[in-house]
């Protein structure tokens, strides 16, 4: 991990959830940032995308509000209100869902 965060122009903002895989991911996006600039960045991002709930995770470590107004804007442009999620997290957590 990168530690200096004064010297760090990719800082983790928000480490709330991230998992080791997590880490792994942002650390090497981070290398690929110092390596090679935006294009770097741009290709370590791109990778990352076949995993999008992963991909939320690592972007919101590095821009926690705007990785939620973003998620929260593409929801309701496809109509999902909160409510939704509530009930979806509900089943999801049910016993009868395990089962």
């Amino acid at each position: 991990m990168i530690d200096d965060k004064n010297d760090d122009p990719l800082p983790v903002v928000d480490s709330v959830g991230l998992t080791d895989i997590d880490w792994a991911a942002i650390n090497k996006v981070k290398l690929a940032y110092r390596k090679g600039g935006k294009k770097a960045l741009s290709k370590a991002l791109d990778e990352l995308s076949s995993d999008p709930v992963q991909t939320i995770r690592v972007l919101g470590a590095f821009f926690p509000i705007e990785t939620c107004e973003e998620v929260r804007d593409k929801m309701a442009e496809l109509g999902i209100t909160r409510e939704d999620l509530e009930e979806l997290i509900r089943k999801h957590e049910s016993p009868a869902h395990d089962q």
